[in-house]
């Protein structure tokens, strides 16, 4: 069902404040046009370069209004290093490796998958490796910075660059370069993961009624001009008219364009330069109908009111980013954050680390994080992991026909994650 929300009523002393500037011009732009689309009202609310949400401040962690699986726990990002390496090698060990990481948060995951590249940079020898991070908040990707390259980074002179920051890690010594825009990353073989960064991407949402699919819209409420509410589109919008596959079953439906375009991006990256996407986040298969929802301080919080100062967020229906990635890579998943853990041999790891620690409080929260990591209750089965690869990766290997010589293709190796590693 589709609700009203208040938004508290803002004295002239707080006008300048972000969420009375965010409600002003929100309403303002909802007086001159009409009511505006739910993809429009979060792009604003989120990515404003004013007063959005993640371009204002660090907004993870403790201190902020969510903590991510990397944020919990250590081996969350070693893991994902290993699948990194993992299909480096299934590619046949490319010269060039890019770490291409989409919203990087406070650099934790890529930190994470730093570390495991330096531990195993035997086993990448002579690879040319670098970082890339596509961030669209200078204040988040000040954190990153200091994160990845302590103070050994700094921002390009014009703004227009499309390296707007660069950097080299503390360990290593690996180029950091930070981007605005995918589009901006240069190509080659890369490894694209994509954290709880596809949930944060402005959904169009649709209601079926009477008279077809409708666009749910953010109105002004008449009697209250400081509040704002949900409508349906009373005739079809461009986005009903196109968005709204011809056989959807559900009566309500959230779609995503951006992260449609997205895939796509990846999908064509891959198909061209080789590589691999690893994709990470709540989501669903094409089954659930009305996920939108907002998170402020930890808590669950009204979605229209705080436009500004609350992070929203809707699950990724990974079955349109299945149909929008196209014919030309392999699609692997989703399959659960539990189930791609253990695959990856999380349960070995927290051995090993529980082995090493004799420190109570530290193996109590050892335990602690891998419960939330794994647990269906908790993060284990709400957080899918969804694949593009390169359809080569897959292909049976050539077998030598007639008298040629010809060397022996290497058996394919598994797909990390997505079935059981053996360690040996």
């Amino acid at each position: 069902p589709l609700s009203i929300c208040k938004v508290k009523r803002i004295s002239p002393s707080v006008l300048r404040k972000p969420r009375a500037s965010m409600l002003r011009h929100l309403t303002s732009k909802i007086k001159a046009t009409g009511p505006i689309p739910v993809a429009e009202y979060m792009r604003e609310s989120l990515t404003n370069p004013v007063t959005g949400y993640y371009v204002r401040g660090d907004v993870l962690g403790p201190q902020g209004d969510f903590i991510t699986s990397p944020e919990i726990s250590q081996i969350f990002g070693e893991l994902v290093g290993v699948w990194c390496i993992s299909e480096w090698m299934g590619a046949g060990r490319p010269a060039q490796l890019q770490l291409v990481e989409l919203g990087p948060g406070r650099g934790s995951l890529a930190a994470d998958v730093l570390r495991v590249f330096g531990q195993l940079r035997s086993v990448l020898a002579e690879a040319s490796v670098s970082v890339h991070l596509v961030e669209v908040s200078p204040a988040l990707s000040r954190v990153q910075a200091r994160r990845l390259t302590g103070e050994q980074s700094r921002e390009a002179d014009g703004e227009d660059e499309p390296v707007y920051r660069r950097g080299r890690t503390t360990t290593g010594g690996l180029p950091v370069s930070w981007y605005r825009r995918l589009d901006d990353v240069p190509a080659g073989f890369s490894v694209y993961v994509a954290h709880e960064f596809f949930d944060a991407l402005p959904i169009h949402k649709f209601q079926r009624t009477e008279k077809g699919w409708r666009e749910v819209m953010v109105d002004i409420e008449p009697d209250e001009p400081e509040r704002l509410r949900f409508v349906v589109a009373p005739t079809p919008t461009l986005a009903s008219s196109t968005l709204v596959q011809a056989d959807e079953k559900r009566n309500h439906v959230e779609v995503c364009p951006e992260g449609g375009v997205i895939i796509q991006q990846l999908a064509n990256r891959i198909s061209e330069s080789g590589g691999a996407a690893l994709i990470a986040d709540y989501g669903h298969d094409g089954t659930k109908t009305d996920t939108f929802r907002g998170f402020k301080g930890h808590q669950l919080h009204d979605v229209l009111a705080s436009p500004g100062l609350a992070d929203l967020t809707a699950d990724v229906d990974f079955s349109y980013l299945r149909r929008m990635a196209g014919e030309g890579v392999a699609c692997l998943g989703p399959v659960t954050q539990r189930t791609f853990l253990k695959n990856m041999g999380i349960d070995t790891r927290l051995q090993v680390l529980l082995r090493s620690c004799s420190d109570p409080a530290t193996r109590k929260q050892l335990i602690q994080s891998y419960d939330m990591l794994t647990s269906p209750s908790k993060m284990g089965e709400r957080f899918h992991f969804f694949s593009l690869l390169s359809p080569s990766r897959l292909a049976e290997p050539k077998r030598t026909e007639g008298l040629k010589m010809e060397k022996k293709s290497p058996a394919q190796l598994p797909v990390a994650g997505f079935t059981e590693l053996s360690f040996s």
